[in-house]
């Protein structure tokens, strides 16, 4: 099966194509997809799937991540991509400074298309914020722990299990498995 990875993010086009090794053909489509604004971030992913379908018109998929912070009241959301280019990781532990609760999430939409239809699925990891560890992944990764470790200390293999990311592939793998579409 081939399906092609629409992002403008060639980090995020590796963890997929490192996800479906052995299963299905990726392929990095380096296409720019409007944003739409939305607190949800399936709604963001089939939307962006909407307009990746029109262009390519060959099974694909788009993915939009929420990261929430709880005692920011769930900032960034759906807005990382922004406030991670504006603030970096140093904004957000300065936003944070003096703060005891660090629990926070990511969650991730993915949504797939084909000729049969849009499909969202999800896929979610709670942590917590931490100074600055780590050399792998990207974005966030240094400052979001999981169970001991920063994302950014996991081996891309490792990552590629546990994430987000990987929970919301697993869940378009196993739907993909089901209906025989793999």
């Amino acid at each position: 099966m081939k399906i092609r990875v629409v992002t403008s993010n060639p980090h995020k086009a590796k963890e997929i194509a490192a996800f479906f090794e052995g299963i299905a053909e990726i392929t990095h489509v380096p296409l720019e997809c409007p944003e739409h604004r939305d607190d949800d971030v399936g709604e963001i992913a089939r939307r962006k799937a909407e307009f990746a379908w029109e262009v390519i018109k060959e099974p694909l998929l788009v993915d939009d991540t929420a990261f929430c912070i709880r005692a920011l009241k769930g900032f960034p959301g759906p807005y990382a991509a922004y406030v991670l280019r504006t603030l970096g990781n140093s904004g957000i532990l300065k936003l944070l400074d003096g703060e005891p609760d660090r629990a926070a999430y990511f969650e991730t939409a993915i949504a797939y298309a084909d000729q049969a239809g849009i499909r969202v699925f999800r896929g979610r990891i709670d942590g917590r914020i931490v100074s600055g560890r780590g050399s792998g992944g990207f974005g966030y990764d240094p400052i979001f722990e999981w169970e001991g470790r920063t994302l950014a200390e996991l081996p891309l293999e490792e990552k590629s299990r546990i994430s987000h990311r990987a929970r919301a592939l697993l869940a378009l793998r196993n739907w993909l498995e089901a209906s025989g579409n793999q």
